[in-house]
């Protein structure tokens, strides 16, 4: 999974309201390729660093089977001074990468049909406790 955007218009951006969490996700909210999903019950600011741990716990447990779409991607940089540096003298240097999400959001879907639903469940399960929030596991049968 790619970590940050290739190219963009400004290198470091501004420090995001609070008020942008509170709103309601209306567009991501049901699986649209994948039959099972993980879906977010409040708003929250992930790293990088936690969505891979959770794409890489379902692929360890479904032993690299089927598809897993990753729904949202980290495009916001965060920046951070050193400890020791005085006040003034700039902005500081990126340090990692966020993406926020919504309450309702689809994070992952998985799709394959020759899978016991039980394991996906169960791998679904496994990959809720590397993330700091409260989640959902959505279906979506056609």
């Amino acid at each position: 999974m790619k970590q940050c955007p290739s190219r963009l218009k400004y290198k470091k951006n501004h420090k995001s309201r609070s008020s942008i969490l509170f709103l309601e996700e209306q567009k991501n909210f049901q699986p649209l390729r994948g039959f099972i999903a993980l879906k977010s019950l409040e708003n929250y600011k992930l790293t990088y660093n936690q969505i891979e741990a959770c794409r890489k716990s379902i692929r360890r447990a479904l032993k690299k089977k089927g598809i897993i779409f990753i729904r949202l991607f980290t495009n916001i940089s965060v920046t951070k001074k050193p400890i020791a540096s005085r006040m003034g003298s700039g902005k500081g240097s990126h340090s990692y990468w966020i993406a926020h999400i919504k309450k309702g959001q689809i994070l992952c879907e998985f799709i394959n049909y020759t899978v016991n639903f039980h394991q996906i469940f169960k791998a679904f399960k496994e990959s809720m406790y590397k993330l700091p929030i409260k989640l959902k596991i959505s279906y979506n049968f056609y």
